[in-house]
């Protein structure tokens, strides 16, 4: 799964406005997120939608997950929230 290009972002942009307004997390490009100098977030395109990989902690490893759906996004920023905690 390559990551995800500027076309491929514009899908999930609701998504990633979301994640801006988030306390600690800094957009050092579009679609690629990071808190402090750590990297916490990417996107990735595929035929089956966009993916997240997002740590799990700021110390942890990723997780993938697909973002197409409202019901995936609120999941993703719920895992967001919670490991920003």
């Amino acid at each position: 799964m390559k990551h995800a290009g500027e076309a491929a972002l514009d899908e999930p942009e609701p998504v990633l406005g979301a994640l801006r307004k988030l306390p600690r997390l800094k957009e050092k490009k579009r679609g690629t997120s990071y808190v402090g100098s750590k990297a916490f977030l990417h996107f990735h395109e595929d035929p089956a939608g966009p993916f997240a990989d997002m740590k799990t902690s700021l110390d942890g490893d990723y997780q993938r997950g697909r973002v197409r759906t409202a019901a995936e996004r609120k999941q993703l920023m719920a895992l967001a929230r919670q490991a920003l905690a």
